[in-house]
């Protein structure tokens, strides 16, 4: 994250001003969806399956499109490649609010699949062109922004639709600001000036597409097959095979796709896993709260028995603290650094899955642990980008953050799946309601791989003699110091 030398380094705010927009509209965008789904279902005259892969096709197309608008920023220019997603994010939600038929709707959603390749690439920008004082802060308000813009898209986009009366004239008004972020994009955002060598390898990137819509589409479709089911078992099974011929290839090849050398290496490997672990317990997590909050123990034995308005109102406090989490990761590893901060940050989410599983029976305790929770996810999505980052080459800065980003998705693909299996399995009777049991299984086991995730950062390696730590203190002076040819940043 350094200028070059003699030249004064740019202020956070003229870097990452128009990047912390787009990051808010990126999150609103994401978070509009999910509330959006029971509307699509009956403007289209589609079944709740089909209605569900209208957010379904949006994650599949992100696992393809982060790791190659990662890579081809890295190769011709972070900015650029802001520009070419945000184009293509538009022309998908104009579709989207087009679409004549469930078809259409579809291939616009694919369309808005590199709204999870913003973040990256504009990582990549932040760290050419700032100090790593500035560049660590900077991360911290493109991931808080991305958390706020996904709070205030779960919570507004149905006042929104209820204001306007009508849903293709919401999905209208969402279009507009994706239009809006492209015109932008045209006006004040610098490009970053590190180029990776080497050209795209664009083999590598349709294999590993291929094996992770494999993985995703199975996971996905997991409960309605069945677990043990021949499609479910010889899909997960071709994702496998898939990604190990990749991996051999990746690592044949002298300009691959992904370093997995690097990923591989004592230093970086312990965060790539915590990035998994964190999706698994953030993503996958999402429903099984609202689901319990909306239970009655009267009928089921459990639960507050919640109106829609009350779950969002206590929904929304682990959103909130998430976002706090994030907004203030950089301040905070200033004075802790950032290995101590994460092992902070999975402490808090083991601490707040203890929560849950001792106090569920009271709602403010159950509402204080769902919001230790968020701000542990906070500082660890502030956190983990950080430390990957400088962790890597300066021409792989997109490509490591993709990665990272991928498994994270990835994680919240298999627990999202891992927790289905729970309430589907165990539950009362003859019935399908869960019992209490599934509840506190599900919580027991995201403290277990967070109480792991803590022992991962335990585990991790300093970097050699001559390299910085993620979190140590760096002399602002000395990021935009000259460099010795083949000196790592």
């Amino acid at each position: 994250m350094s200028a070059p030398a003699g030249t004064p380094a740019p202020k956070v705010r003229a870097v990452v001003g128009l990047l912390v927009a787009f990051e808010l509209i990126s999150g609103f965008l994401q978070g509009a969806a999910v509330p959006l789904v029971p509307d699509v279902q009956k403007w289209q005259g589609i079944s709740t399956g089909q209605a569900q892969w209208f957010t379904t096709v949006q994650y599949l197309a992100a696992a393809i499109s982060v790791p190659a608008f990662g890579r081809l920023g890295d190769l011709y220019g972070h900015r650029r490649m802001v520009r070419v997603a945000l184009g293509t994010i538009a022309a998908g939600t104009l579709l989207v609010a087009c679409a004549p038929n469930l078809g259409v709707l579809l291939l616009g959603r694919t369309l808005m699949g590199p709204l999870a390749a913003l973040l990256p690439l504009e990582i990549g920008l932040v760290r050419d062109r700032l100090t790593v004082d500035g560049g660590r802060r900077a991360v911290g308000l493109l991931v808080g922004s991305l958390t706020l813009g996904t709070v205030l898209g779960h919570a507004l986009v149905g006042p929104l639709l209820s204001l306007l009366g009508d849903l293709r004239a919401t999905l209208f008004a969402l279009a507009a600001l994706a239009v809006a972020c492209v015109a932008v994009s045209f006006t004040a955002v610098p490009e970053s000036r590190t180029r990776a060598s080497g050209r795209m390898d664009w083999s590598g990137a349709a294999l590993l597409a291929l094996a992770l819509v494999v993985l995703l589409g199975t996971v996905s479709r997991g409960s309605a097959w069945g677990w043990l089911s021949a499609p479910t078992l010889g899909g997960l099974l071709l994702a496998v095979v898939l990604l190990c011929i990749w991996t051999r290839l990746q690592l044949a090849r002298p300009h691959a796709l992904v370093d997995v050398r690097a990923l591989a290496r004592p230093q970086s490997a312990p965060y790539y896993a915590s990035g998994f672990v964190l999706g698994a317990v953030m993503l996958g997590g999402q429903s099984v709260a609202v689901s319990f909050m909306a239970a009655s123990t009267g009928d089921e034995g459990y639960g507050f028995d919640l109106a829609a308005w009350q779950i969002s109102l206590y929904g929304v406090a682990p959103n909130i603290t998430a976002f706090a989490g994030s907004a203030l990761c950089a301040a905070l590893a200033v004075r802790i650094g950032y290995r101590r901060l994460l092992l902070l940050a999975f402490a808090l989410l083991t601490a707040g899955y203890l929560g849950l599983i001792v106090l569920h029976g009271g709602l403010v305790p159950f509402a204080v642990a769902n919001a230790l929770i968020g701000f542990g996810c906070g500082l660890a999505l502030g956190g983990l980008p950080t430390v990957i980052v400088e962790g890597s080459p300066a021409d792989r800065t997109a490509s490591a953050t993709a990665v990272y980003n991928n498994l994270k998705t990835l994680g919240g693909s298999i627990g999202g799946a891992a927790f289905a299996v729970a309430l589907g399995a165990l539950v009362i009777g003859s019935t399908d309601t869960p019992t209490l049991a599934a509840y506190l299984t599900i919580w027991t086991c995201g403290g277990l791989v967070c109480a792991l995730a803590v022992g991962l950062q335990l585990l991790a390696r300093r970097p050699k003699s001559g390299l910085t730590a993620p979190g140590a203190a760096v002399p602002a002076t000395s990021a935009r110091s000259p460099r010795a040819p083949g000196t790592p940043r």
